[in-house]
């Protein structure tokens, strides 16, 4: 069995910042959170109030980002996306795997040349398979063949041929990734549910316990409202990183 600290498991926990009114509000988390949590996820919603003021006031206070705007355009306009993205030196950000293997190539290749220009550590480019909140029916309705599960993996073994770092995929798909994509190919999962991290009433479909999604082996979970919402945020942050540190600690020959 290996020898997990707490800081190891933390990193691996991150929290997703995607409610509230006000950037007061919203950086009164990263103030409660920072020494609890790995990682603040900054979606659509934060930095489309917020921009990138809301970005350099997490890192001023000592947080790292998770940039969650799932670009997705033709590869000339998502390369230029994401060499702005690193510019903001955040430790993470995605695309959408749906724009295909050109799109992903392209935004790798961008990342590197930013990384060279700046000077700044280039950030983990992860691909976004299917959302969490979608099922087979869903992608039945939309005109997809396969299943989500055929359809991730597919998606997950293209980004890995593009040269991105990982996915972004539910924690139900997580086994067959790695089965697929080896140990090294990041893997972090939305959707994380249970005793820990109830369900809360969302439009999640796919979910998973923390440490069941740990154990399957994901690199990372992103958890927003379960934790927003606990009436001890930082305790219920702390129990799931105890969680994270049990499950890594059992994993024989992985990261």
């Amino acid at each position: 069995m290996r020898n997990i600290t707490n800081r190891e498991a933390r990193r691996r926990l991150i929290f997703a910042l995607d409610d509230g009114t006000t950037l007061e509000d919203i950086l009164s988390w990263v103030g409660l959170l920072r020494h609890h949590v790995g990682m603040f996820k900054v979606g659509k919603g934060s930095f489309t109030a917020f921009g990138p003021e809301i970005i350099r006031r997490i890192q001023g206070g000592g947080g790292q980002v998770f940039l969650d705007l799932k670009f997705h355009d033709i590869p000339a306009t998502v390369a230029k996306a994401v060499g702005a993205a690193a510019r903001l030196n955040v430790s993470m950000l995605n695309i959408h795997a749906l724009g295909g293997m050109d799109m992903m190539k392209t935004a790798v290749d961008s990342l590197r040349e930013t990384a060279e220009q700046t000077g700044l550590a280039k950030p983990l480019l992860l691909a976004v398979t299917i959302l969490t909140s979608l099922n087979d029916d869903d992608l039945k309705q939309m005109g997809f063949a396969r299943p989500c599960a055929d359809t991730v993996l597919n998606l997950a073994r293209m980004a890995q041929d593009a040269g991105v770092s990982g996915v972004v995929a539910s924690a139900w798909d997580v086994v067959s990734i790695r089965e697929a994509c080896g140990k090294d190919f990041l893997i972090v999962t939305p959707g994380i549910r249970g005793p820990l991290a109830p369900q809360t009433g969302d439009d999640q479909k796919r979910t998973m316990a923390p440490a069941e999604a740990i154990g399957a082996g994901a690199d990372y979970i992103v958890l927003g409202r379960p934790i927003r919402r606990a009436a001890d945020p930082a305790g219920d942050a702390d129990k799931i990183v105890a969680e994270i540190a049990r499950e890594l600690a059992g994993r024989k020959g992985g990261k």
